[in-house]
């Protein structure tokens, strides 16, 4: 058992674990578990650019106000750039820079021919209207224009955002290119170049790896139970195939608070927040908790999947789950992890455990450049096949190395990406 922090120092975690924080720990001590160049390691810590762009948009009163929009774009040694584009109040550069270092590692952990990027404009997005946000979102095309492309940059749907969103970026683009260019952008409705299985992606791969690390430690999804964080896409779509598996989701929660049955909740009844914002309290349930109270469940696998920072050296002694699985981006802070892992929670990191988000987007690419469209048994079964050869392959350096889940992810994501450099070498 670790020693509990003092208050002094929980203030203190919390005022530095951003995301770029968060990941430059996370890459400096993965770095110590492989034989990776220094010099390496020093670029990567680095972006390789940073865009600002002013974003005006004209409000439906006619008024004008102008918002600041970001593209950090961290390493291409393994080709495009790829990553969200978030709208949202606390979108920054510093948070872009630390989640497009995420999505490098993750394009790496899952063999994709990508590197990292992330973007956003910030704003709220509920103070918008549908077509503020149109025009808020064609603007952000012209001004990002520049630095994208689909062999140069393929943002993709993140927090505020989504398939429609995806579709007006994508004919901005090509209204400025004089031709229709799918494959600039990810996560598109079906009918203008979308894949079949983009959005349920994330939670699909939550599933498939709670499923292969709960069967890994000598459990029977029939007797495991669950809570999730979190009813938005990724959660919800985690929760209901994992009902289907017969594991027993006993409690979920969104932003409002959470709903909680020791026998099992009816996943299959209660409304996503994409088809009933804010429904989870609504259901009929025996007990019901806070969003805190959730994540210290006496459960077996615990899913954070709503936002990141949630786990941290507050409650970190208080995880009372076997394996925690990050279905949401950077839910545990770095002090946090290494609580957990002192403890022996098995904590299956967001860059595997996510990363069905980022394959479709892959597949999308492939589908969009090719000019085929692939079927939702062809999407979901190469998603499957993706998912248990990366998870093997991070499984192998686990046993082999005795590391942690997170690191051992790392080690095969900083191998690739060492390997990639080192072919590619240092111009001029």
């Amino acid at each position: 058992m670790s020693t509990p922090p003092t208050q002094q120092e929980s203030e203190l975690e919390e005022q530095l674990d951003s995301a770029l924080v968060t990941a430059r720990r996370q890459l400096e001590r993965a770095a110590t578990h492989v034989d990776v160049d220094d010099g390496i390691i020093e670029r990567l810590k680095h972006p390789t650019r940073v865009e600002q762009v002013s974003v005006p948009l004209e409000r439906d009163d006619g008024s004008v106000d102008v918002f600041t929009g970001y593209r950090a774009q961290h390493d291409d040694v393994r080709g495009p750039y790829k990553g969200g584009l978030r709208y949202h109040p606390e979108v920054n550069a510093d948070e872009c820079i630390g989640l497009s270092m995420w999505m490098t590692w993750k394009c790496a952990v899952m063999d994709l021919p990508f590197g990292g990027g992330k973007g956003g404009i910030s704003v709220n997005p509920k103070s918008l209207s549908e077509e503020e946000t149109e025009r808020l979102t064609r603007r952000f095309a012209e001004e990002l224009r520049y630095v994208i492309g689909p062999t140069t940059d393929v943002p993709a749907p993140d927090m505020g955002t989504d398939a429609q969103t995806m579709a007006w970026f994508m004919d901005a683009y090509s209204m400025q290119q004089g031709k229709t260019i799918p494959s600039v952008v990810t996560g598109k409705p079906p009918v203008v170049g979308g894949s079949y299985g983009r959005e349920e992606a994330p939670g699909r791969s939550t599933a498939i790896v709670a499923r292969e690390t709960v069967n890994y430690y000598g459990g029977d999804l029939e007797d495991t139970t669950v809570a999730v964080q979190g009813f938005g896409s990724v959660g919800a779509n985690a929760a209901r195939l994992l009902e289907e598996w017969d594991a027993s989701v006993v409690a979920v929660s969104d932003v409002n608070g959470a709903i909680c049955d020791p026998d099992g909740l009816d996943i299959g009844s209660i409304p996503t927040h994409e088809e009933k914002p804010e429904a989870v309290l609504e259901q009929d349930a025996p007990e019901s908790l806070t969003n805190e109270e959730i994540l210290e469940l006496d459960v077996d696998v615990l899913i954070p999947a709503a936002v990141g920072n949630v786990i941290t050296v507050d409650n970190a002694d208080s995880i009372s789950a076997e394996i925690v699985v990050e279905g949401a981006n950077g839910p545990t802070t770095f002090a946090a992890d290494t609580i957990l892992q002192e403890r022996g929670v098995r904590v299956i990191p967001d860059i595997l455990a996510n990363a069905g988000g980022v394959t479709v987007s892959y597949f999308e690419w492939l589908q969009d450049i090719n000019r085929r469209k692939w079927s939702l048994g062809q999407v979901n079964e190469e998603l499957e096949e993706k998912m248990l050869d990366a998870w093997e392959e991070i499984r192998t350096e686990v046993e082999a190395k005795d590391l942690s889940w997170r690191d051992a992810a790392y080690v095969v994501a900083l191998s690739r990406i060492a390997e990639a450099k080192a072919k590619r070498g240092l111009w001029p």
